[in-house]
């Protein structure tokens, strides 16, 4: 999750001892974190925070791109365009209109595993929002009248997010190749070809199936109080009825990797040649207790920041390359990845900083870190976290995308303390477990110089 960075001493002499508090840091100051479950299967989850007369309300539905029927890539998102149409209650602009009116703001977002919708307003039009929320869970209105234009918003949208952006491209055939079996393998986006011959049909089919209370999940941070959430949840969202044929998440599994992989994408213009590399690992949904917390802090230690084994050995003591880095998502339903990355030095080769990369990842898996590596590593991440709860919005996503890939609110409020509890000897098991290149997927993104590409830019 994107968090702040500490910067001053001071901050940090505040800190020290604040964190000593089991879950401080998962919970925001004030009344605790409040769950609940209407009668009709919507789950309520309620983060108080009174520093401001605002709420940020988000809807989260349990149905991503990877949920999508074979052959319609691109219909989860297409569906999340969609939901701004408008129903016979509130034609197409009106609750945007009303948003902006009282100096609010919304979003949307779509992931593999979930379809999520907020809005940021004055508390006391948080009702106002869950009406509109409310009504268009089952009342969208589609014609081919407003369903073609947007699915030439979102063709546009793919040129200019991916084909038009060559390290996007290249995340793109990295997931392909990593991915045998799993839908996780094909783009949020959707394939473009794909994208091209979706329809209302397959948007009202996608929407009737997955878009109910018992398949959703509304998030509120801010400036109210929990009874009173649900008692407005209950007027609103309480009114929708059930969908009886939502069925569990089942998805076809990834077999074990037995092949080590590699890739090179040209393209004419990229700037900078780049080597990204991503493994098959667990998440936090798909791991055994303690492995994704063990996972996270190896990616802290690995690639994050200044002090990062990977900065520091190929960034500051050779030097070969500009950039490096890591990262691990714990937030997926099903197998997630570890990514390391690098930008070389001008004159070293991509060759050249992948075996570097790899003498950084084999010392980690022989040697371990040390004791001072891992308390700095879990110290910065907790207190990350604390500094999370300045914001309505981080709080209300960090709760959100955890529950909607197979976490609990209790998983999230007790994150610090799985995180205190993560081990040196942990650590060197996941990178020894884990970081294994026959799990993974290299791929190194270079400049097309060749007659055809020149004549094709």
């Amino acid at each position: 999750m994107p968090l702040k960075r500490i910067n001053s001493a001071a901050a940090i002499a505040v800190l020290a001892a604040a964190l000593a508090t089991p879950s401080l840091a998962a919970e925001p100051a004030g009344a605790p974190v409040a769950d609940f479950t209407l009668a009709n299967g919507l789950e309520l989850v309620v983060i108080p925070d009174h520093r401001a007369p605002v709420v940020t309300h988000m809807i989260w539905y349990k149905v991503g791109a990877a949920d999508e029927t074979a052959g319609k890539s691109g219909l989860a998102h297409f569906l999340e365009h969609l939901m701004f149409k408008g129903t016979a209650k509130n034609p197409t602009g009106h609750f945007s209109q009303v948003v902006a009116s009282v100096g609010g703001q919304e979003n949307a977002f779509t992931t593999n595993d979930y379809t999520a919708f907020y809005q940021r307003v004055p508390s006391e039009k948080l009702k106002t929002a869950m009406e509109f929320e409310a009504d268009r869970m089952t009342g969208l209105q589609l014609t081919d009248q407003v369903v073609l234009p947007e699915r030439d918003v979102i063709l546009e949208e793919q040129n200019q997010r991916v084909a038009n952006n060559p390290r996007a491209r290249l995340g793109e055939q990295i997931d392909a190749a990593l991915f045998l079996n799993h839908p996780y393998g094909k783009p949020v986006i959707g394939w473009r070809h794909e994208m091209e011959q979706l329809s209302r049909d397959d948007a009202i089919g996608f929407y009737r199936r997955f878009y109910a209370p018992n398949d959703a999940v509304v998030v509120i941070a801010g400036d109210v109080e929990p009874e009173t959430a649900r008692k407005l949840a209950e007027e609103t969202y309480g009114k929708v009825a059930r969908h009886n044929n939502i069925l569990p998440r089942q998805r076809p599994q990834e077999p074990p990797p037995v092949a080590v992989r590699s890739l090179t994408l040209a393209d004419p213009r990229v700037e900078q040649p780049v080597m990204q590399r991503a493994y098959l690992v667990p998440s936090f949904h798909t791991a055994k207790p303690g492995q994704s917390e063990a996972i996270e802090v190896l990616a802290h230690i690995l690639g994050s920041g200044s002090n990062s084994r990977l900065y520091r050995a190929l960034v500051v003591d050779k030097p070969v390359a500009v950039m490096a880095g890591a990262s691990y998502d714990s937030f997926a339903f099903d197998m997630s990845k570890f990514g390391v990355f690098g930008v070389p030095h001008p004159g070293v080769s991509l060759p050249q900083l992948e075996t570097e990369t790899d003498t950084v990842i084999a010392n980690v898996i022989a040697h371990g870190v040390s004791a001072e590596e891992l308390e700095r590593a879990k110290f910065r991440m907790i207190a990350d976290a604390v500094y999370a709860q300045d914001n309505q919005v981080s709080m209300a996503r960090w709760y959100g995308s955890a529950i909607m890939t197979g976490a609990t609110v209790n998983d999230v409020r007790h994150w610090p303390d799985r995180i205190r509890e993560v081990t040196v000897e942990q650590v060197q098991d996941a990178a020894r477990q884990w970081l294994d290149k026959q799990r993974s997927v290299t791929g190194y993104l270079i400049k097309d110089v060749s007659p055809q590409a020149e004549k094709k830019s």
